[in-house]
C-alpha cells in the first residue's frame, strides 16, 4: 500500500540520476521495475540508497526491453532526461546526445506501452517557440500510440524546496485518463528561504556568524546546476548566477569540504576569502534529498549529482496527481 491507501503502482524510471526523480515518485506510490543509467557514479548511488532496485548501468539508446519483459504494460515510464537544446533537429544524424535520448524514450514506448508517461526538462521545452519541432515529435509518437499529453512547468519552490527551480514537463496517458490528472498544485504559502534551509548547518561547528548570516539569505535559492561533465570542478553556476549568491554572502565558485567553524571570518567586503562556500550536503539540502541519502564518489562528482538531480518533493507531487488519475 502506498500513502494514500491505494495498491502500489509499477513504473520504468530512465536517464535516473542521483535517483530525486524516482524517490519522490516511490514516496508517491510507485516501484521501480527498473532504474536505468549509463553514469556508473550515479548507478553506485542508487544501489547504495535502494539494493532493493534493479539498477542497470547502460544507454538508454541501447536498452531493449524485450530483454526485460517485467517493463512491458507498468502503470508509469518515468524519464529524467538531460537538458535538451533548442538547436538540436529532431531525426537529423548530427542531432545532439539529449535530443536522441529523448528520441529514445519516445521508441521506448512501442515496446514498454506504459499506461502513463511523464517526461521532465528544462522549462523552455514547454514555452519556447524554438523547441516547437521536439514538441511536435513528441505529440505525433504519442497520437500514433493512442496517447493524449499535456505541458506546464512548475517551480520547485512551491512544492517546500528552498530553490527556484522551475522545471518543464510532459504527462501523457493512455486512452481519457488525462481527463482526470490535475496539475500538482502548491504544497507551501511561503518559499523557504537559504538561510531557513542552511542555517542549522552553518551552526554545526560554532560558526557564531551563522544566524546573522541566515537572516540576509532571505530568499529561496537560485537554481542549482551540476555543470559539465567534461570539465572542472564544482560550482554554483554561470557568472549572473555567482553573483545572486554573493549577495547572500556566499562564494559560488567552489563546493566546500566542511562548513565554517568558529575562526571564520565573515567579511564579504573581502571578497570570495569574506565568505562560505556550500558542501555537497547542503546542496543536497537545497534539492530537498533526505538527510540519508548517501551520494557516491569524490566531492565533484557528488556535487554534479545534485545539482542535476530532479528534486524529490517535486516528483513526490506529480507521482500524487498520476497516480491519482489511473486510479480515477
Amino acid at each position: 500500500m502506498n500513502e494514500s491507501g491505494g495498491e502500489r503502482l509499477r513504473s520504468l524510471d530512465v536517464c535516473s540520476g542521483a535517483g530525486g526523480l524516482t524517490l519522490g515518485l516511490e514516496r508517491a506510490g510507485f516501484d521501480p521495475v527498473i532504474v536505468l543509467d549509463n553514469r556508473d557514479v550515479a548507478c553506485e548511488t542508487l544501489r547504495l540508497n535502494r539494493p532493493q532496485w534493479d539498477v542497470h548501468e547502460t544507454d538508454l539508446l541501447s536498452f531493449d526491453p524485450s530483454e526485460h519483459t517485467q517493463t512491458y504494460d507498468v502503470d508509469l515510464l518515468s524519464a529524467g532526461l538531460p537538458r535538451v537544446k533548442a538547436t538540436a533537429s529532431v531525426n537529423r544524424r548530427d542531432s545532439d546526445a539529449e535530443t536522441r535520448l529523448l528520441e529514445a524514450t519516445m521508441l521506448l514506448l512501442h515496446g514498454v506501452q506504459p499506461r502513463a508517461v511523464l517526461l521532465e526538462n528544462v522549462p523552455h521545452l514547454v514555452t519556447r517557440p524554438e523547441y516547437q519541432p521536439l514538441r511536435d515529435h513528441i505529440a505525433e509518437e504519442l497520437d500514433h500510440l493512442g496517447y493524449r499529453h499535456r505541458w506546464f512547468v512548475l517551480n520547485a519552490a512551491d512544492f517546500g524546496v528552498p530553490q527556484v527551480r522551475l522545471q518543464g514537463i510532459m504527462v501523457a496517458f493512455k486512452g481519457d485518463a488525462l481527463d482526470a490528472f490535475l496539475e500538482p498544485a502548491p504544497t507551501v504559502e511561503h518559499h523557504r528561504t537559504v538561510g531557513e534551509a542552511l542555517g542549522p548547518s552553518m551552526q554545526a561547528r560554532g560558526w557564531p556568524e551563522a544566524d546573522r548570516w541566515a537572516r540576509q539569505a532571505n530568499e529561496p535559492a537560485r537554481t542549482l546546476v551540476g555543470g559539465s561533465w567534461n570539465r572542472g570542478g564544482g560550482d554554483l553556476g554561470p557568472k549572473g548566477t555567482k553573483a545572486a549568491w554573493a549577495r547572500m554572502g556566499i562564494d559560488g565558485g567552489t563546493v566546500a569540504d566542511a562548513v565554517p567553524d568558529a575562526s571564520f571570518v565573515w567579511d564579504p567586503a573581502l571578497g570570495r576569502k569574506g565568505m562560505p562556500a556550500l558542501t555537497v550536503e547542503q546542496a543536497a539540502i537545497l534539492q530537498s534529498f533526505p538527510a540519508d541519502w548517501t551520494f557516491a564518489g569524490r566531492k565533484t562528482a557528488r556535487y554534479r549529482q545534485i545539482g542535476h538531480a530532479s528534486p524529490p518533493p517535486v516528483g513526490h507531487a506529480l507521482g500524487a496527481a498520476i497516480a491519482a488519475a489511473l486510479r480515477a
